[in-house]
């Protein structure tokens, strides 16, 4: 996918959250998410941070996180996921289209942050939102590229992951399969779609696959 395509599919992504999020009762703002400590109110105001997340920011987070990036996040969600439900929700409409995103990261980024965070908050919910698979597969191309902060090479070492819904693989050994979608939760240390995966690799995956937000 080139940048435009990337953008497209970050606004199209943002804009189904945004709609989902709508219909959220006050009970699902404060529902727990696949991310161990952040409720639906703290992952939804995190996703739509990206394009507000600047520089100046940065500093001030990463010192109250005491240099832990992941502790940083954690407390900048919590921030602002403490404003009025109506507020988040605005934040979607009102930055319907930037491409603006956080220093240090690249556009495919804001990509990979509101599909895997989408499933965050739907799964738990019993909600479904298909993950688009050239979306995903743009995302896991973006994870199996980087270490910090997933570590996916390492923590999925020793197996072959192969997409059954679009061309993608990665990785060598005992071949894992399964959706596009369920392949990127699992890149990205989520285990809820590991009943999803199938082939002679999935019960290596299982142990190795958890991780932070």
């Amino acid at each position: 996918m080139d940048r435009t395509a990337v953008w497209d599919a970050v606004h199209r992504e943002r804009s189904a959250l945004a709609d989902l999020l709508e219909t959220l009762s006050p009970e699902e703002w404060d529902h727990p998410t696949l991310c161990p400590g952040w409720a639906v109110r703290h992952v939804a105001a995190h996703v739509i941070a990206s394009p507000q997340f600047g520089l100046a920011d940065l500093v001030p987070a990463l010192w109250r996180g005491r240099g832990n990036y992941d502790r940083a996040m954690y407390l900048d969600a919590l921030a602002r996921g403490r404003r009025p439900v109506e507020q988040i929700v605005a934040d979607y409409r009102r930055l319907d289209g930037s491409r603006r995103h956080p220093p240090g990261t690249t556009v495919r980024e804001p990509l990979l942050d509101v599909l895997v965070h989408t499933q965050d908050i739907a799964l738990p919910l019993g909600r479904h939102h298909a993950m688009p698979p050239e979306d995903a597969r743009t995302a896991a191309d973006r994870v199996w590229s980087m270490p910090f902060p997933f570590w996916a090479r390492r923590r999925l070492r020793g197996v072959t992951l192969t997409a059954t819904d679009i061309d993608w693989r990665a990785g060598s050994g005992p071949e894992v399969r399964g959706t596009m979608e369920a392949l990127l939760l699992l890149l990205t240390g989520r285990t809820a779609a590991l009943d999803r995966l199938e082939g002679p690799g999935r019960d290596r995956v299982g142990a190795g696959a958890a991780r932070r937000s």
